[in-house]
């Protein structure tokens, strides 16, 4: 050993001093043939060089030199080579190569000597030491010590792609590692290191490499030609019967996988990975002929490497990714059942009992643990565990907390692991179970509550799969859109994660509707797919009524017309008459005979008493169809009578006076005669609805209904128009001398003379004649095509009188204060802050509307202030329930979108510390909401927000610098700034890149 070390010793020696001479010619050399030499020299000592193949390149005196080179036997060059790449002298001459050499003489290099001499010392020698030694000069290239940097960075790639990717390298890396780390040195500590310095390196070459670099190494291409290696290395591995370094290779190849999912390619990875291991299953599964036994999957090694390969991979995120991507793959090549069971297995069983993050995954072997075929789940242990599994399940599904601070797609998973293990229990298993049942209940309750359609059919979905256990024979159906005995565990969840939430400035439609810039919840468009259904299925089954000719007829029912009548008459109802029969019944109208049985309400106090009186419920239903037209003609009694009819409209309860499955057509009715009641006379009604709001006698949907009632109202008087006076502006009564137009020539306004065509007329025509049209005099109408029928002047509209438009800010305060008023007080009944959530979040979302409304107007800028100031209550804007964050998000945008720069500037001016700080609130807030909200919609809304904020910030630096003011010093007052309000007109405005 210490005679090794020795000659080890004296061979280092003498490298170092040939390396040193090669180093000292080629820094005094005049011509391209003397380095050509001084390489040379090194080379013919590690590589079996053959001078023919460079020798004609170079000229006669240094071409004998070459060839007359003494050159060592194949043994003593091994152990030159060994001692070279494994001791200081490769790093110190390899430098040399990359930039002296590289910058100065290779491009006059032959390309054969490049071929055959220079590159030797990249492509031949041990490529774990050359990775290490090239990958540092493809970012760090010191320019200040005249190398040419670009020259330098082109030949390390080209060495790399050559090395790396046309060579194989990293499969020549892991033969490497089994020859010299193999054996006894396979379980030492110091290994570890080397694969994970290795793996970092191979990986983040396409982040070092150019923008200008070759295709190759690109992240795409590069990682697919990596990870192919990577396969080969597998399958050589499962062909192999060497087992003395396969730990290791496998954990090197396990630490690629994982670099690789963390640099965001697993989608790439799985893409190479998945066809691989389904091909291999697919010919396993032929060969035994439809026989599923686990031990013949056990006892193949392809499968067995795999399954330690991907336990190596130890990174959590990485096995989540690679599982999520596996699935997609797995869909994308039509995998079946079994074919998609059997490559989960060879690729997870190992790490499904071992690692958490793994179940997510909704797949039948997570929770089985066999494969989807008929009859295969066995009793004994197997049940033992789905029972244990569908315990740890149930307690976790029915927590409020996990509702609450899971992601969406991740309550998907457990609401789908949960459902596939109670399709495959019975009853008696489930009586075995501990507490499953009651957690089963209460979280099915606590998801019904929610606002969210795709929470309240997962308690849907559990609810239906739980009440077959129990009663096959009477399932529970809390959704209409069951249709069979099988559930869509998927849950649509694409289409709910495409629903993002984008908050803009604009208020209107094409159509001149006005709508809401932003969505609040799923409830809206929940409510109204169930509406539609609804409406669908009573249709239906009025198709399918027969009438009895023996059934009593009220005529006083058939005047009760509704909107949605005409659209229901089915033109082809008279053909399934029997038009051939006789009979002696000849029909007859019956509209006059119901003119006389069915009262009419022609008046709104009728209208308020047919309300009160609950036990007819066909004057009530009378009453509320015809509430909304009584409203809208505005007769003098409905000042009176304003607040007593939006009280009794809030009381009533359709579900008493409608049939079933219409109840939807008079709860519109109702809401529509509430709106009109709100637009028509604002403050009458708005007393009365907000004393209702928090009213102990009312419940959580009609304090629901009065605030949609209230958005809906407000939108309306916004889009809405009057006629109001035209202040125009007289001209002076004196005329000005300095008028440089003379009184005699015709006016500005007045067209060119031109000249009149008369060829058509009976006379001839002695003389030109020209005219020039005028405007015309007030009040005069000019002939034309355009009829109008009318006796006003044409002009009026634009002379006399002019169009007002957005009639609620007049109404903003009696909207919004009252509303705001103790909301946090907690009564009897009503508890915003606590259960009622709901509450909570549609009332916020009133007031953001409201403010969307009164855009640009001084109340938006008056009432901003108190609605910011209960935002940033922390029970407000830091809630449990998404629901409300995103309300308060939609809110606090609405306040940046309605405020005037001008406005904020004048408050920057007059020192108002308040609304400063309240604007920085929101930057910071949403900054906070982004970057830790677990809720998808959370986070795209307040992005959204933070963009409107730059922009309004953009808004006010630039009107605040056009008033002569900066961030310092504003006008001649000179007004100091404090810190937040500098910080508001500093704020760097995003990417317009960025898609929000």
């Amino acid at each position: 050993m210490a005679e090794a070390t020795k000659h080890e010793g004296a061979l280092e020696k003498k490298l170092l001093e040939k390396v040193g001479e090669a180093i000292s010619s080629i820094g005094d050399a005049k011509h391209v043939d003397e380095v050509i030499c001084a390489i040379h020299s090194v080379a013919v000592f590690l590589f079996p060089v053959d001078p023919s193949f460079f020798s004609g390149s170079i000229g006669e005196t240094y071409r004998e030199r070459v060839c007359s080179t003494v050159v060592p036997s194949a043994d003593e060059r091994d152990d030159w080579s060994q001692t070279f790449f494994r001791g200081v002298s490769f790093p110190t001459f390899a430098r040399v190569l990359l930039l002296d050499v590289a910058s100065d003489w290779l491009s006059c290099f032959p390309v054969s000597v490049q071929k055959h001499l220079y590159d030797l010392f990249f492509l031949d020698g041990p490529v774990i030491e050359v990775v290490q030694v090239l990958v540092p000069f493809l970012h760090h290239v010191d320019k200040n010590g005249g190398v040419n940097a670009n020259s330098v960075q082109t030949n390390v790639e080209r060495l790399l792609i050559l090395c790396l990717l046309e060579n194989d390298g990293v499969l020549k890396i892991t033969k490497e590692i089994g020859d010299c780390y193999g054996g006894e040195n396979s379980s030492s500590g110091s290994l570890k290191p080397l694969l994970s310095r290795l793996s970092q390196i191979l990986t983040c070459i396409p982040d070092k490499a150019r923008l200008k670099a070759p295709p190759l190494l690109s992240s795409h291409l590069y990682f697919k030609h990596i990870t192919n290696q990577l396969l080969q290395i597998l399958d050589d591995k499962a062909s192999c019967t060497e087992a003395n370094s396969t730990a290791i290779i496998l954990s090197f190849v396990g630490e690629i996988f994982s670099r690789i999912c963390r640099r965001g390619l697993s989608d790439l990875l799985l893409s190479e990975v998945t066809p691989h291991v389904l091909a291999h299953v697919r010919r396993l599964l032929n060969s035994k002929e439809g026989l599923f036994e686990i031990e013949a999957f056990q006892l193949d090694p392809t499968p067995r490497i795999w399954s330690k390969t991907m336990e190596a991979v130890t990174d959590p995120y990485a096995v989540e990714k690679m599982a999520e991507q596996l699935l997609h793959q797995l869909y994308a090549k039509h995998a079946s059942d079994v074919e998609a069971f059997w490559t989960i297995w060879t690729l997870f069983h190992r790490n499904v009992k071992h690692q958490a993050s793994l179940r997510q995954a909704k797949i039948s072997f997570s929770v089985l643990e066999c494969p989807p075929v008929t009859n295969t789940l066995a009793k004994g242990d197997i049940t033992h565990e789905l029972l244990e599994t569908t315990q740890r399940l149930a307690s976790v599904w029915s927590k409020e907390d996990f509702l609450r601070s899971v992601p969406l797609e991740q309550q998907t998973y457990i609401t789908t692991a949960l459902g596939l293990c109670l399709e495959n229990m019975s009853k008696e298993e489930l009586d075995r179970t501990k507490d499953v049942m009651h957690n089963i209940l209460r979280g099915v309750s606590c998801r019904l509550e929610n606002p969210g359609d795709l929470v309240r059919k997962m308690a849907s979905s559990i609810a239906f799969v739980f009440s077959r256990v129990i009663d096959p024979k009477n399932p529970l159906y809390l959704d209409d859109s069951f249709t069979g005995d099988a559930i869509d565990w998927e849950f649509e969840l694409q289409t709910a994660e495409g629903r993002v939430r984008a908050i803009t400035s604009s208020m209107g439609n094409e159509d001149g509707e006005t709508k809401t810039s932003a969505s609040l919840t799923e409830v809206n468009d929940s409510n109204g797919r169930n509406k539609e259904k609804k409406s669908r299925k009573s249709k239906e089954i009025s198709h399918f009524v027969l009438a009895d000719p023996d059934e009593i007829v009220d005529l006083a029912t058939l005047n009760c017309e509704t909107e949605s009548d005409g659209d229901d008459v089915d033109d082809n109802a008279s053909l399934s008459s029997d038009n051939s029969s006789v009979t002696s019944l000849e029909p007859y109208d019956l509209i006059d005979d119901d003119k006389d049985l069915g009262k009419q309400f022609t008046h709104l106090v009728d209208v308020v008493g047919a309300l009160r009186k609950s036990d007819d419920a066909d004057g009530v239903e009378k009453a509320i169809n015809v509430a909304e037209k009584l409203v809208r003609a505005s007769p003098d009694e409905l000042t009176h009578i304003a607040g007593d009819l939006a009280r009794i409209l809030v009381q009533v309860r359709c579900s008493n006076i409608t049939i079933e499955g219409e109840e939807d057509s008079a709860e519109e009715k109702r809401q529509r005669a509430l709106i009109a009641l709100l637009v028509t006379r604002p403050f009458e009604s708005l007393e009365t609805l907000n004393s209702v709001l928090y009213s102990p006698n009312v419940d959580v949907s009609q304090r629901i209904m009065i605030l949609d009632v209230m958005a809906e109202a407000a939108r309306e008087l916004a889009s809405s128009r009057t006629l109001k006076p035209k202040h125009a502006a007289h001209g002076p009564l004196i005329s000005d001398i300095s008028d440089p137009q003379p009184w005699y020539l015709p006016s500005s306004a007045s067209t060119p003379w031109k000249k009149v065509s008369e060829t058509g007329s009976f006379h001839l025509n002695w003389a030109n004649r020209f005219e020039r049209e005028l405007q015309p005099k007030p009040g005069q109408t000019k002939k034309g095509k355009t009829r109008r029928w009318s006796l006003r002047s044409r002009d009026r509209d634009q002379n006399s009188t002019d169009w007002s438009q957005n009639r609620f800010p007049l109404y903003a305060a009696a909207f919004m204060l009252p509303a705001m008023k103790e909301f946090d007080k907690r009564r009897h009944g009503v508890d915003l802050l606590g259960r009622d959530f709901i509450v909570l979040g549609k009332l916020v979302h009133m007031l953001g509307v409201c403010m969307q409304c009164a855009s640009m107007h001084p109340e938006a800028s008056a009432l901003a202030i108190s609605l910011l100031d209960m935002l940033q209550r922390r029970e407000v804007c830091n809630h449990a329930e998404a629901y409300v964050r995103r309300a308060v998000l939609f809110a606090a945008s609405s306040v940046l979108v309605a405020l005037h720069p001008s406005y904020i500037v004048s408050a920057l001016v007059e020192g108002s510390l308040e609304l400063a700080r309240a604007l920085e609130w929101i930057r910071t807030w949403a900054l906070q909401i982004a970057d830790s909200d677990i809720d998808r919609d959370c986070y795209t809304m307040a992005l959204s927000c933070l963009q409107l904020h730059a922009e309004m910030a953009l808004q006010t630096s630039r009107a605040l610098e056009s008033t002569g003011g900066s961030s310092s010093s504003v006008g001649p007052m000179n007004i100091s700034l404090p810190s937040a309000i500098s910080k508001l007109t500093s704020i760097q405005l995003p990417s317009p890149n960025v898609h929000l």
